[in-house]
C-alpha cells in the first residue's frame, strides 16, 4: 500500500495485518481517484471508516487542505498515526479513535463541514450506511462535496440519499464503489 500521487507520491504506507480491516488496494484507489479529480484545490475530506488511512491520505496528497479521520480500531488506529507521522500531515489531520455513529455526532454539533467524503465501513455492516442520510440532513457535506461509498456486491445502496444522488457506481471484482453528488447544486459532475 502506497500514495499514488500528489506531493507523498510513492510513499509506502503501513497497513493492519490480519481481518479487521481491508485496505483498498492501489489499484481501485487509482481509479477512484482518477474518477473524482484526480487532484483537488484545497478543502476537507472525511474518511469514517479510515482503517490506515489510505484515502484520506491519498486526498491530501492531492490537494486537500485538511483531513478528518475516524477510526475504532486500536491496531488500526496506531497505523493510522503512524502513517500521518511518516507523511508529516499532522498539522494537517485531525485523527478520532471513536466508533462512526458517536464521531458523527460529535462533527454535527461542532458544526463540521468537509467537501469530499469516503464511506468504507465494515462489509455486511449495512446500518452503517444510514450515516450517509444523517451527513446529508446535517449539512456535514458541503452542496457542491461528493460522497464515496465502498461496498460488497450485496449491499444495494440508495439511488439517492436526500438530495444526493449516485451519479456513478463503479464495479472492481466484488468491491463496488458508489459516488454521490448533490443534485442541488449546478455544476460538473463524475461522467
Amino acid at each position: 500500500m502506497r500514495v499514488i500521487a500528489g506531493d507523498r507520491k510513492g510513499m509506502p504506507l503501513k497497513a493492519v495485518s490480519g481481518t479487521t480491516t481491508r485496505p483498498t488496494t492501489d489499484k481501485v484507489k487509482e481509479s477512484l481517484f482518477n474518477i473524482l479529480g484526480p487532484f483537488f484545490n484545497g478543502g476537507t475530506v472525511l474518511d469514517l471508516f479510515a482503517g490506515s488511512g489510505g484515502l484520506g491520505i491519498e486526498a491530501i496528497s492531492r490537494g486537500m487542505d485538511k483531513g478528518i479521520f475516524i477510526e475504532k480500531d486500536g491496531r488500526a488506529f496506531q497505523n493510522l498515526k503512524e502513517n500521518i507521522q511518516k507523511c508529516r500531515y499532522e498539522e494537517q489531520t485531525e485523527l478520532y479513535r471513536n466508533d462512526a455513529v458517536r464521531a458523527m455526532k460529535a462533527l454535527i454539533k461542532k458544526e463540521i463541514q468537509v467537501d469530499l467524503i469516503f464511506l468504507d465501513p465494515p462489509y455486511k455492516k449495512r446500518a452503517y450506511y444510514d450515516l450517509v442520510e444523517e451527513i446529508v440532513s446535517n449539512n456535514v457535506i458541503s452542496s457542491s462535496g461528493t460522497i464515496v461509498c465502498e461496498h460488497d456486491r450485496d449491499t444495494d445502496l440508495p439511488d439517492n440519499f436526500l438530495h444526493f444522488e449516485k451519479i456513478r457506481e463503479e464495479s472492481y471484482g466484488s468491491i463496488i464503489i458508489s459516488f454521490y453528488r448533490s443534485v442541488k447544486e449546478e455544476g460538473e459532475s463524475i461522467e
